[in-house]
């Protein structure tokens, strides 16, 4: 399948053990589907948590880890995390995507290590495609103890949110969540996560498509965000008219208002130009939700075809060169 190139294209190498993560079919929940993890870091160590669809149908996370950020091992026989309805109510908008029939979806994972502790944002099947919001301490993360706190549902019921992530530390004193790209880059701004009740976000998703660019159509944010010397590293999907293919981008923000974008890819970073990215449950498509650096060395994580879990590697400062240069 040929697909043009690009220095941004090149300098992200997809790894040749692609994908890196396949169904288990030896997992009932899990012997379907695999994609879209959210990854982190800690003491040396690639944690991963990944969305699974079995024969039930229900989107699940399941849970590996990696010492090289490539070759990962599944470490949990059971899922790592499970949604459970918390909006009792009808909805014109409760179905699922990506092959699912409900559950949890996508993950992100940010490590606050002043608080030592993993937040998660990630879609829930629940009164419609909301976003779910919840924290584990770090100890019990890492020995698989799963308990996560009750999930808050901060977007509105009825209505259609995904892609909202979490900044990886306070801005300005205050936790920040962009919640959308589109039209143009929106942060919620919040003092505290752990409140007994959370205003829901109210967020625009709009606007007239791109024109003679290759984000026509801008899906929604990726992986959340990494803080780097020229500004918070923001990885997006987009489409352009052939609706059939995602495929991912990049915008380094302003690291003190990140409404700003500095600097946005003028050429897609990934395309679906592998077998595993077209063979799929959804062929052509690509969705990066993890993102690590370590060593000088940029990881991204992303799924192949809604089936698999690929990762890409660029070396980090010229990555970032590249992009500005281009940008």
């Amino acid at each position: 399948m040929h697909q043009p190139t690009s220095p941004l294209h090149q300098v992200l190498t997809k790894h040749h053990d692609n994908p890196i993560l396949i169904p288990n079919p030896h997992n009932v929940w899990e012997n379907a589907q695999v994609f879209n993890p959210g990854v982190i870091l800690l003491n040396n160590t690639f944690y991963m948590l990944y969305r699974a669809i079995g024969n039930d149908g229900i989107s699940r996370l399941g849970y590996a880890q990696s010492s090289d950020g490539i070759h990962f091992q599944r470490t949990s026989q059971l899922p790592a995390f499970e949604h459970h309805i918390v909006t009792h109510q009808t909805s014109l908008y409760s179905y699922a995507s990506g092959g699912s029939l409900g559950g949890c979806e996508d993950p992100r994972l940010v490590h606050m290590i002043d608080e030592k502790k993993i937040y998660m944002t990630y879609t829930a099947c629940d009164g419609g495609l909301r976003v779910g919001l919840t924290a584990i301490d770090q100890e019990d993360f890492v020995k698989k103890n799963w308990n996560w706190q009750q999930p808050r549902l901060i977007s509105p019921a009825g209505q259609i949110h995904k892609n909202w992530l979490l900044f990886p530390e306070k801005i300005n004193g205050t936790y920040a969540i962009l919640h959308s790209i589109k039209p143009s880059v929106q942060i919620a701004y919040l003092n505290r996560l752990d409140g007994k009740t959370f205003p829901k976000i109210q967020s625009a998703y709009y606007g007239a498509p791109r024109k003679n660019c290759w984000d026509i159509w801008i899906r929604g944010a990726g992986a959340p965000p990494l803080k780097t010397q020229d500004g918070w590293l923001v990885f997006y999907h987009a489409m352009d008219n052939n609706w059939g293919q995602y495929k991912i981008g990049a915008m380094l923000l302003d690291l003190e208002n990140p409404t700003i974008v500095l600097h946005r890819s003028k050429t897609p970073l990934i395309i679906p130009d592998q077998p595993y990215e077209n063979t799929g449950f959804k062929p052509g498509v690509v969705y990066l939700t993890g993102a690590v650096i370590k060593d000088e060395t940029l990881f991204v994580y992303y799924g192949c075809s809604d089936n698999y879990i690929g990762v890409a590697t660029a070396p980090y400062s010229q990555f970032l060169a590249t992009l500005k240069q281009l940008a």
